[in-house]
């Protein structure tokens, strides 16, 4: 049975930081491209960021560069996105995501940025 299971979102003040874990059991992690996505009320599901399978390559959204930081590790079929310099626009529902030759989501983390 596949499994995504995201932790580690929150509220936080703007400026802080944040790290959402995505712990993942039932397919063969270390050959699928992992992504967050999130979604704000309202607005369409949009891609954060995406890792490779070999975490060799990483790409960003605008709006996140040079504050998001995307990792995996492979031995523990772990994705992270470690958020800092959060801004109120950050807020969303943040999922995980894995992509090869089938799409697999998890339920989604709460993040909020408010002071």
């Amino acid at each position: 049975q596949v499994q995504l299971v995201e932790s580690g979102g929150g509220l936080v003040q703007p400026g802080g930081s944040l790290r959402l874990s995505c712990a993942t059991s039932g397919f063969t992690f270390s050959t699928y491209i992992m992504s967050w996505y999130r979604q704000a009320p309202g607005k369409e599901r949009e891609l954060v960021a995406r890792i490779t399978s070999t975490g060799g390559k990483t790409n960003y959204t605008d709006s996140v560069k040079g504050r998001f930081t995307i990792s995996r590790d492979n031995g523990k079929n772990t994705v992270y996105l470690q958020m800092n310099s959060l801004k109120p626009e950050d807020t969303a529902m943040y999922y995980c995501n894995a992509y090869r030759s089938k799409n697999y989501w998890g339920q989604g983390t709460q993040v909020t940025v408010s002071s």
